[in-house]
């Protein structure tokens, strides 16, 4: 996937200047995006503040961790099984 130019954060802010009224053409005028690209980010962000997008990253962060943390043990487990069922 690409990486945006755009940090989340800078995104909320140009959201919340269309929705304090800023025709949406001008907006994407000002900060050099195409009107699609706006209309995503409006579907993906809007009423999402910013600190919310740090608690949800930090979230994300946390699952993957303990996704990993429970592929390991899972595994691990799997391989004691296996040595138990070999020597009876």
């Amino acid at each position: 996937m690409k990486k945006s130019r755009f940090t989340e954060s800078q995104i909320v802010a140009v959201l919340k200047e269309g929705e304090a009224g800023m025709p949406v053409a001008e907006l994407c005028r000002k900060h050099g995006v195409s009107s699609a690209t706006y209309y995503q980010w409006k579907s993906k962000y809007s009423g999402v503040q910013v600190s919310e997008l740090q608690r949800l990253r930090e979230l994300e962060a946390e699952n993957a961790k303990l996704k990993r943390m429970y592929a390991d043990l899972a595994l691990e487990n799997s391989a004691i099984k296996d040595v138990l069922n070999r020597k009876s």
